[in-house]
């Protein structure tokens, strides 16, 4: 079973750095209208989430029929492959190990394209390339998880072209783009609207802070693809509470903008930190950074009740490569303080 970060339930008390979330915590927006949506669940949730299709049909000026919404990402990645069935897969890695785990659960033939250190993991031509029409489907994440690394617009729609030229599938997964400093520079989730081979997945919880809500949605122009994945997937699978969240959710502009510029000047903190300590940093385009140490290092902070992402179980990684989340500066300081005192004995 592959380990994620976030598990807090082994021991009360801990710091998590381990789970991506936004650091400002749940507005209270979200969280009054989740508490309502506990209250109206003595009814069955709207199967087809229309007001929370609307809500995202607005903020995001996308016709509400190309909005598949889930029980958070993970759900649009599994009944995405349930109805697509694909037979060979083009993987980076390392990436998010949900599609490896979706894809084999349909049997699908893997092709790993591995991500190269001394090219800081970043997306290149090579990946582009080892495309063809034997594939059926390709993921590619931006930002990267874990890695942290961005792509550019200009290289997700080269890939794009391939992908159409191939009849292959490019899903994206953009759902740490809110959680980054100019997200409308690096989005292409317009690009859905004349483009049936594109899937773009986008999630609520890490930038409203809501993962044990789970709410997810996928944005695709591909009617005959929503139709298969609305027939695979079960009914009710986005609950009252976590509709009524979203549709609060996409209120919160003040939030976003509050929170981000926060994450901005705790992430130059770690940076500046790393960088004294002489730890080597890969990426860190959203919330989180990407960065290489001493091969124990998870064991030694968990010791300390501070996790860290231990990212060796990613294929294309081994032993030291590690993920932390941007947390708020008192944590911030005791996680620093603790890399001083391990890294310096």
């Amino acid at each position: 079973m592959h380990v994620h970060g976030g598990d807090v339930y082994n021991k009360s008390g801990v710091i998590d750095f381990s789970a991506n979330i936004n650091l400002a915590g749940i507005p209270k927006g979200i969280s009054d209208a989740a508490k309502a949506g506990v209250d109206f669940s003595i009814h069955y949730p709207d199967v087809k989430c229309r007001k929370l299709k609307e809500a995202i049909s607005d903020y995001i000026k996308i016709p509400t029929d190309y909005i598949r919404c889930g029980n958070g990402a993970a759900d649009i990645i599994f009944s995405m492959v349930f109805a697509k069935k694909p037979k060979k897969a083009l993987m980076p890695a390392p990436s998010f190990y949900e599609y490896e785990q979706a894809l084999r659960a349909v049997d699908c033939e893997i092709e790993y394209y591995i991500l190269k250190e001394e090219n800081e993991f970043s997306f290149d031509d090579g990946f582009i390339d080892a495309l063809d029409d034997t594939f059926d489907i390709v993921f590619i994440c931006n930002p990267n998880n874990p890695t942290g690394r961005l792509s550019s617009p200009e290289y997700l729609r080269k890939l794009l072209k391939k992908c159409s030229e191939n009849n292959v599938l490019m899903v994206l997964d953009e759902c740490f783009n809110d959680l980054i400093e100019e997200p409308e520079k690096y989005t292409i989730e317009k690009d859905i609207l004349d483009n049936k081979n594109l899937l773009v997945l986008k999630a609520f919880t890490k930038i409203f802070a809501i993962p044990g809500l789970r709410l997810g949605f996928g944005l695709t122009s591909n009617k005959e693809l929503l139709e298969k994945m609305a027939e695979v997937s079960q009914p009710w699978s986005v609950s009252v509470p976590a509709q009524m969240a979203g549709v609060a959710a996409l209120k919160e502009t003040e939030y976003v903008k509050k929170s981000k510029a926060l994450i901005k000047e705790e992430k130059e903190f770690l940076l500046s930190e790393f960088d004294r300590l002489g730890i080597k940093v890969f990426g860190h385009g959203a919330n989180y950074i990407f960065f290489k140490s001493i091969d124990n290092l998870s064991e030694m902070t968990k010791e300390r009740d501070i996790l860290i992402r231990d990212c060796s179980n990613y294929v294309g990684l081994k032993n030291g490569y590690y993920r932390i989340a941007v947390r708020g500066h008192e944590d911030n300081v005791k996680l620093i303080s603790l890399f001083e005192e391990l890294l310096s004995k």
